[in-house]
């Protein structure tokens, strides 16, 4: 008993330990310039990438200052030009001394962004993100410069969401650059972006992008509140973010949506959604998510309703082909021979003749062989990855074949399985589950074990919420409206409202009474 206490005193006294954050104690900037300098230099005596620069204000050496950055993330150029050198060839006046910091801040510098600060915390917090610090002798407030500039990654196509017809711009790691991109394509006064700070030792930058004039403000109450209750040490990339506010932590589906493409954020913005950028990441966060928006693309309103509507109701035969064929090719093989014709099953039994395992050994041997060269294609350099893919495929799939270890029907299921599963990106990690929730119920119980599954995911999904959004809608509950943009894409000009599920404060997307017609005067010549 008394080797139990312990262990519970130590887990208790570890508890307490970890939610004890390192952080710099609350202290003002001194008015005595050494003193905030023997701070600063105490603070950072370990770090060699801190610019630390002494010098004096005035040709005469009047007042002393001091200037603190990091290197790599300032602008050296425009400090040295717009800071430093204004500052030292600044001939002081008579009643510039009594209210220096005010005459430095309105007309020496030139930079667009100064601010000053009080507190010591706080300006050292936003040295960390790239500006730089400005102590002046005499005055307890410092000069916080916006001079943030770093090396930053250009902007490419996501290849992740490639499309035909389109844009051809993806976000990159740079929190400002991505927010600016999104501006270019909504120029509407009501586009918010607020910013705040999510992470004890990382303080990484976090923006909440949204119209305030289309978006349910419940929806934008309701995420910022779940943002602020984040307690956690690192935000390294969105996914961070998207683990602690989803709706159904446990559920295999996910209820955040994710994307790397401006205009897809653009058009979900202008539906009455809510944009989550995370400083370092490429991908946005838009709530609340759908399940049936999965199955759409930026590329089916840039293109005619026709061709948009088959390849729709493609994916979505696609995204039943990849889940349910390994299971039900063993199913119909084990328990429902019947189901076959009598030629097929002759031909199936004769390819499998001499295979030592049975059916369902041998699909989940298939099943896990494909995700092992796909997780080899995807983390392996480029072009070696492509080869492992392809070769690895062909060589061992027909070596398993002709050594009799697999029969050809399975090789033939599981590539289209395969094949069908890239055609829904953003549900290629649910298919991959559930390709083997349903072969372990197809193999235990036959088709009946299939469908008790597919009853029970209808069920868990049918209950799931977004932000107090169905998932399923607009399935389930049917709202019609909605069904002009699920299975089908009808024509731009009829789509005039936003989805009514969605609760904006301006349901109105468009005018009524746009279907382009010929000219009524139209004569023949």
């Amino acid at each position: 008993m008394i080797p139990l206490i312990k262990w519970i005193k130590s887990k208790i006294k570890y508890q307490k330990e970890i939610r004890r954050q390192p952080e710099i104690e609350e202290q003002f900037i001194s008015a005595t310039l050494s003193d905030n300098v023997s701070f600063l230099t105490k603070l950072y005596q370990e770090s060699s990438d801190i610019v630390f620069r002494s010098f004096s204000i005035g040709k005469n050496q009047d007042v002393e200052a001091f200037f603190v950055a990091v290197d790599g993330l300032f602008d050296k150029t425009m400090v040295n030009e717009h800071v430093l050198k204004p500052l030292m060839s600044l001939s002081l006046q008579e009643g510039n001394e009594s209210d220096l910091l005010k005459h430095i801040e309105n007309t020496v510098i030139n930079i667009s962004s100064i601010k000053k600060e009080s507190s010591m915390k706080k300006s050292t917090a936003q040295l960390m993100k790239g500006d730089s610090l400005l102590f002046i002798n005499g005055l307890n407030e410092a000069l916080v410069l916006g001079v943030r500039a770093w090396e930053s990654r250009g902007i490419e196509e996501p290849v992740t969401e490639t499309t035909v017809r389109g844009p051809r711009e993806g976000f990159v790691e740079t929190l400002r650059i991505n927010t600016s991109m999104l501006r270019r394509r909504i120029h509407h006064p009501k586009l918010q972006i607020t910013q705040m700070v999510v992470g004890e030792v990382t303080q990484t930058e976090v923006a909440i992008a949204y119209i305030d004039d289309i978006v349910s403000p419940g929806i934008v109450e309701e995420v910022k509140k779940r943002l602020q209750r984040i307690r956690i040490d690192a935000v390294l990339e969105s996914g961070y973010i998207e683990a602690f506010i989803e709706d159904v932590p446990f559920s295999i589906f996910p209820t955040v949506a994710n994307t790397e493409r401006p205009d897809v954020v653009a058009a979900r913005l202008l539906e009455g959604r809510v944009a989550i950028f995370v400083e370092g990441s490429t991908t946005v966060l838009v709530i609340p998510h759908l399940m049936f928006e999965s199955f759409q693309s930026s590329e089916d309103y840039y293109s005619r309703p026709y061709y948009a509507t088959i390849i729709r109701l493609l994916r979505l035969a696609g995204f039943l082909v990849t889940t349910l064929s390994p299971g039900a090719y063993v199913a119909f093989q084990d328990f429902h021979k019947e189901i076959f014709p009598t030629e097929l099953l002759i031909s199936i039994a004769a390819s499998r003749e001499g295979v030592p395992f049975p059916l369902a050994i041998e699909v989940l041997l298939m099943l896990i062989t494909f995700e092992w060269l796909r997780e080899a294609g995807v983390r392996m350099p480029r072009p070696v990855g492509q080869a492992v893919s392809i070769v690895g495929a062909l060589v061992i799939g027909e070596a398993a074949v002709n050594a009799g270890l697999v029969g050809a029907p399975t090789v033939i299921v599981i590539a289209v399985s395969a094949i069908t599963g890239f055609l829904v990106t953003g549900l290629a990690d649910v298919a991959a589950i559930l390709r083997f929730l349903y072969l372990f119920a197809a193999g235990t119980f036959g088709l009946y074990g299939m469908i008790l599954i597919v009853a029970a995911l209808m069920l868990h999904v049918a209950s799931l919420r977004s932000f107090g959004i169905p998932y399923m809608s607009p399935l389930f509950p049917i709202t019609w409206s909605g069904w002009k943009d699920l299975f089908i894409r009808t024509p731009l000009w009829a789509l005039n409202r936003r989805p009514e599920v969605l609760n904006t404060v301006n349901e109105i997307r468009q005018a009524e009474g746009q279907r382009p017609h010929p000219p009524k005067n139209y004569e023949n010549d």
